[in-house]
Protein backbone atom coordinates (compact mmCIF):
# COMPACT_ATOMS: atom_id res chain seq x y z
CA UNK A 1 0.00 0.00 0.00
CA UNK A 2 1.55 3.26 -0.91
CA UNK A 3 1.68 5.61 2.13
CA UNK A 4 0.25 9.53 1.69
CA UNK A 5 3.87 11.28 1.87
CA UNK A 6 4.22 9.89 -1.64
CA UNK A 7 0.88 11.77 -3.00
CA UNK A 8 1.48 15.06 -2.10
CA UNK A 9 2.69 17.60 -4.63
CA UNK A 10 6.04 18.00 -4.73
CA UNK A 11 7.00 21.87 -3.66
CA UNK A 12 9.78 23.41 -6.44
CA UNK A 13 9.61 27.01 -5.11
CA UNK A 14 7.35 29.47 -3.65
CA UNK A 15 4.40 29.20 -5.25
CA UNK A 16 4.98 26.51 -7.88
CA UNK A 17 4.28 22.73 -7.04
CA UNK A 18 3.91 19.81 -9.10
CA UNK A 19 0.76 17.55 -8.49
CA UNK A 20 1.29 14.15 -7.72
CA UNK A 21 -0.77 13.40 -10.61
CA UNK A 22 1.87 14.69 -13.00
CA UNK A 23 4.75 12.24 -12.17
CA UNK A 24 5.35 9.40 -13.92
CA UNK A 25 7.00 6.52 -11.52
CA UNK A 26 8.47 3.40 -13.06
CA UNK A 27 10.19 0.67 -10.87
CA UNK A 28 12.74 -1.64 -11.92
CA UNK A 29 14.99 -4.49 -10.12
CA UNK A 30 18.28 -2.64 -9.24
CA UNK A 31 21.39 -3.59 -10.76
CA UNK A 32 24.62 -4.84 -8.91
CA UNK A 33 25.06 -7.26 -6.17
CA UNK A 34 23.00 -7.81 -3.60
CA UNK A 35 22.59 -11.26 -3.30
CA UNK A 36 18.62 -12.91 -3.45
CA UNK A 37 17.02 -9.51 -2.36
CA UNK A 38 18.36 -7.53 -4.75
CA UNK A 39 17.01 -10.72 -7.37
CA UNK A 40 13.15 -10.30 -6.23
CA UNK A 41 12.76 -6.27 -5.09
CA UNK A 42 11.83 -4.15 -7.52
CA UNK A 43 13.65 -1.25 -5.32
CA UNK A 44 14.69 0.76 -8.36
CA UNK A 45 12.75 3.66 -8.74
CA UNK A 46 12.44 6.29 -11.60
CA UNK A 47 10.44 9.16 -11.46
CA UNK A 48 9.83 10.98 -14.61
CA UNK A 49 8.08 14.47 -15.22
CA UNK A 50 6.69 16.03 -19.13
CA UNK A 51 7.68 19.65 -18.28
CA UNK A 52 6.45 20.78 -21.69
CA UNK A 53 2.67 19.13 -21.18
CA UNK A 54 2.42 19.98 -17.49
CA UNK A 55 -0.79 22.68 -17.38
CA UNK A 56 0.50 23.34 -13.37
CA UNK A 57 3.76 25.23 -14.14
CA UNK A 58 3.58 29.35 -15.03
CA UNK A 59 4.70 30.24 -18.80
CA UNK A 60 8.09 32.04 -17.39
CA UNK A 61 8.65 28.94 -15.32
CA UNK A 62 7.95 26.50 -18.31
CA UNK A 63 9.90 28.14 -20.71
CA UNK A 64 12.77 28.69 -18.14
CA UNK A 65 13.05 24.85 -17.22
CA UNK A 66 12.55 23.72 -20.99
CA UNK A 67 15.52 26.41 -21.86
CA UNK A 68 17.60 23.87 -19.56
CA UNK A 69 16.41 20.95 -18.88
CA UNK A 70 14.49 20.11 -22.07
CA UNK A 71 11.04 18.59 -22.27
CA UNK A 72 11.59 15.89 -20.08
CA UNK A 73 13.21 15.33 -16.56
CA UNK A 74 14.02 12.43 -14.69
CA UNK A 75 15.14 11.44 -11.36
CA UNK A 76 16.47 7.39 -10.56
CA UNK A 77 17.42 6.31 -6.96
CA UNK A 78 18.56 2.98 -6.46
CA UNK A 79 20.92 3.81 -3.33
CA UNK A 80 18.69 1.91 -0.61
CA UNK A 81 17.07 -1.42 -0.11
CA UNK A 82 13.63 0.23 0.19
CA UNK A 83 11.63 0.80 -2.19
CA UNK A 84 9.65 3.87 -0.45
CA UNK A 85 13.44 5.39 0.38
CA UNK A 86 14.25 5.34 -3.22
CA UNK A 87 11.09 6.75 -3.60
CA UNK A 88 11.60 9.81 -1.49
CA UNK A 89 15.24 9.91 -2.98
CA UNK A 90 14.47 10.61 -6.76
CA UNK A 91 11.75 13.27 -5.46
CA UNK A 92 14.28 14.98 -3.85
CA UNK A 93 16.53 14.55 -6.71
CA UNK A 94 13.79 15.70 -9.22
CA UNK A 95 12.96 18.61 -6.97
CA UNK A 96 16.46 19.53 -6.57
CA UNK A 97 16.94 19.50 -10.54
CA UNK A 98 13.86 21.75 -11.25
CA UNK A 99 14.61 24.28 -8.47
CA UNK A 100 18.28 25.03 -9.91
CA UNK A 101 16.77 25.32 -13.18
CA UNK A 102 14.33 27.62 -11.73
CA UNK A 103 17.55 30.30 -10.37
CA UNK A 104 18.67 33.12 -12.42
CA UNK A 105 22.42 33.26 -12.96
CA UNK A 106 23.85 36.20 -11.73
CA UNK A 107 24.94 38.66 -14.20
CA UNK A 108 28.98 39.00 -14.78
CA UNK A 109 30.35 42.55 -13.49
CA UNK A 110 32.83 43.36 -16.01
CA UNK A 111 36.03 44.34 -14.14
CA UNK A 112 39.47 45.66 -15.12
CA UNK A 113 42.89 44.36 -13.96
CA UNK A 114 44.15 46.83 -11.42
CA UNK A 115 47.51 49.51 -12.65
CA UNK A 116 49.87 47.21 -10.18
CA UNK A 117 48.41 43.54 -11.89
CA UNK A 118 49.28 45.13 -15.60
CA UNK A 119 52.75 46.09 -14.04
CA UNK A 120 53.35 42.69 -12.41
CA UNK A 121 52.64 41.19 -15.83
CA UNK A 122 54.24 42.94 -17.78
CA UNK A 123 57.21 43.07 -15.67
CA UNK A 124 56.74 38.96 -15.53
CA UNK A 125 56.63 38.98 -19.54
CA UNK A 126 60.30 41.01 -19.81
CA UNK A 127 61.57 38.21 -16.81
CA UNK A 128 60.28 35.46 -19.24
CA UNK A 129 61.66 36.77 -22.63
CA UNK A 130 65.16 37.90 -20.96
CA UNK A 131 65.73 34.55 -19.66
CA UNK A 132 64.33 32.68 -22.97
CA UNK A 133 67.45 35.30 -24.73
CA UNK A 134 69.75 34.22 -21.99
CA UNK A 135 69.42 30.24 -23.06
CA UNK A 136 70.23 30.85 -26.65
CA UNK A 137 73.82 29.85 -27.95
CA UNK A 138 75.92 32.79 -28.78
CA UNK A 139 76.06 34.12 -31.74
CA UNK A 140 79.00 33.77 -34.51
CA UNK A 141 80.60 36.54 -35.59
Amino acid sequence: MMSFAMLDAIQIDDGIEIPAGELVVRTSRSGGPGGQHANVTASRVEISFDIAGSPSLPEWAKARMLERLGPRVSAVAEDERSQLRNRQIARERLAARLHAALQRPRPRRATRPSLQARERRLTQKRQTGERKRQRRSPEQD
